[in-house]
C-alpha cells in the first residue's frame, strides 16, 4: 500500500488523535470517525473522566511532533505520593531519588480536546462525529456506520481501531475470525467524585498524587487547573464496604466517616454524588492478532488495554503510535508489513505493562502504609545514590524513561537478584564473624 493511502480510524480519542497527527505528517488522507458528539467545549462525562497521570513516554511521543509544551501547559507536575492513613498525619513519598522527577496530572477531556485540535488542523484530516460502527470487511476496508441519519459506508485503503478497550473494530475483526480475545474483568469497580477548591485554593497538596490504601480497596485523588481533585474509589463491586454495599445516604456517610474520615468535610454533598454516579469496569484486554487482511490494525487500548494502577494506559497508547510509526519507517510505509512488524515488536512490552500494572495495585491498596514497605523504599533509593545508573528503580524506569517495558521487567529481577545475593553474602559474613569471636 502506498505511503501517502488514504486512512480511516475509528475512534477520535487520544490516541486516535495522536495518530492523525502522526500520519497526516508522513502525508497520509486521514479520516477520524467518532461515535460520540464533538466533545470539544462540552463537559465530561459525568464521573467517567479518570485524570491521567502523563509520563515520560507519553511525553516523548508528544514531544515528536510539536506539543508537548502545549499539553503540559495545562498539567500539574506530582512528584510522589501523599499517602493518608485513617488516623494520623498523612506522609509523602517521592517517586523519584532526587525528589525532582513528577508524573503530570491532566484531565482526559482537556488532553482529548487539545489532539483534536491538532489533528484536524493539519492539512489531509478531517473528523466525523456520531459515526457508530457497525460493520467492517477487512478485506475491501469497507465500513458501516450507524448515525443520526441512519446508515451510513465508507472504504478506506487502510482502517486503524483506536477505539478503546471496548473496540467496534476488535468485535468486528473476532466476526470475521481473524481475532480472538481474552477479557479480564476486576472484582474491583470504580467511581468519581470531586474534592472541589477550598477558599478559592487547592483543598489537598497539589504537587502530590493523594491515596488512601485501605487494603482490598482505595481512593486517589489528582489535582485539576481550576483548583480541585478528581477523587476515585476503587472499591469491591461486592462485598462489605463495596459498591453494592452502600446503597444509602447512611450508609455512605457511615463507611466515609470510619475509613476516609479527613475526605468527608471536602467533598460537600459527598453521599449525593455518591449515589448519582456511575461504577465504571476496570481490566485487562488481550488479543491477538492485532492486524488482518495487510489494511486493518488495532492500536492502544483496543488492542491492549491495563489497568489504570500504573499510571501507564495512555502513556502505552501513546508508545504505540510511536512504535507504529517506526514500522512504516522501516517499511516504506507499507502498512501490510508494518502491521505484522507493529504487533511483533510491541506484543512483550504491552504483556509486560499489563503485568506491572496489576502488580502495582496490590502494592498501591495493601503495601504502600506498611513502615515495612517504606524502608524498602527507601533502601531502593539509597542503592540508587550509591549506584547512579546502575540501579534504577522499576517506577523511575517505567515512569521517567522510554526503556520498553519488557526490559524494564528483565532488568529490574536482575537488579533484585543482585541484591539479595550480596544480602546473603552479608549475612554469611557477618554470621562467620560473629563465630569467630564467640561468645
Amino acid at each position: 500500500m502506498t505511503e501517502h493511502g488514504e486512512v480511516a480510524i475509528v475512534g477520535a480519542g487520544l490516541t486516535g488523535c495522536l495518530l492523525a497527527c502522526f500520519l497526516a505528517r508522513r502525508g497520509h488522507q486521514v479520516t477520524l470517525y467518532e461515535r460520540r458528539a464533538d466533545p470539544r467545549g462540552r463537559p465530561p462525562e459525568r464521573g467517567r473522566s479518570i485524570n491521567l497521570a502523563l509520563s515520560e513516554r507519553g511525553i516523548d511521543a508528544l514531544r515528536r511532533i510539536g506539543l508537548d509544551d502545549r499539553i503540559l501547559a495545562g498539567a500539574l507536575p506530582m512528584r510522589g505520593r501523599m499517602v493518608h492513613p485513617v488516623h494520623g498525619t498523612p506522609g509523602f513519598q517521592p517517586y523519584s531519588v532526587r525528589g525532582d522527577r513528577a508524573i503530570n496530572s491532566i484531565g482526559r477531556g482537556a488532553l482529548n480536546d487539545a489532539l483534536l485540535e491538532a489533528a484536524t488542523a493539519l492539512p489531509g484530516v478531517r473528523a466525523v462525529f456520531g459515526h457508530r460502527l457497525t460493520g467492517l470487511d477487512p478485506a475491501t476496508g469497507e465500513m458501516v456506520f450507524r448515525t443520526g441519519d441512519g446508515e451510513a459506508k465508507a472504504t478506506a485503503a487502510v482502517v486503524l481501531g483506536a477505539d478503546g478497550a471496548g473496540s467496534a473494530v476488535r468485535a468486528r475483526l473476532k466476526e470475521y475470525g481473524t481475532l480472538t480475545e481474552d477479557v479480564d474483568h476486576l472484582e474491583h469497580g470504580y467511581k468519581e467524585l470531586t474534592v472541589p477548591p477550598r477558599d478559592g485554593d487547592f483543598a489537598l497538596d497539589p504537587g502530590a498524587l493523594h491515596i488512601w490504601p485501605r487494603g482490598t480497596s482505595m481512593v486517589i485523588a489528582l489535582p485539576n487547573p481550576d483548583r480541585s481533585f478528581t477523587c476515585t474509589l476503587f472499591w469491591p463491586r461486592t462485598g462489605p464496604g463495596g459498591f453494592a454495599s452502600l446503597a444509602t445516604a447512611e450508609a455512605v456517610e457511615r463507611h466515609f466517616a470510619a475509613e476516609y474520615p479527613d475526605l468527608v468535610p471536602l467533598i460537600p454533598g459527598l453521599s449525593d454524588d455518591y449515589l448519582r454516579n456511575p461504577v465504571g469496569t476496570l481490566g485487562t484486554v488481550r488479543c491477538a492478532s492485532w492486524h488482518a487482511a495487510g489494511r486493518v490494525g488495532l492500536v492502544g487500548d483496543a488492542a491492549h488495554a491495563i489497568v489504570p494502577f500504573y499510571g501507564q494506559g495512555a502513556n502505552c497508547a501513546f508508545e504505540d503510535v510511536v512504535a507504529l510509526d517506526r514500522c512504516l519507517d522501516d517499511t516504506g510505509g507499507d502498512f501490510a508489513a508494518a502491521l505484522p512488524l507493529f504487533e511483533a515488536r510491541r506484543r512483550e512490552d504491552t504483556e509486560a505493562i499489563a503485568d506491572m500494572a496489576l502488580a502495582n495495585f496490590v502494592e498501591m491498596r495493601d503495601k504502600v502504609a506498611s513502615p515495612l514497605f517504606q524502608l524498602g523504599r527507601r533502601a531502593e533509593h539509597a542503592l540508587e545514590r550509591a549506584l547512579p545508573g546502575r540501579y534504577v528503580s522499576r517506577y523511575e524506569l517505567v515512569s521517567f524513561s522510554t526503556v520498553p517495558y519488557a526490559r524494564v521487567r528483565r532488568r529490574v529481577r536482575r537488579q533484585h537478584q543482585v541484591v539479595a545475593a550480596l544480602a546473603a553474602a552479608a549475612a554469611l559474613a557477618l554470621g562467620a564473624i560473629a563465630v569467630r569471636r564467640g561468645p
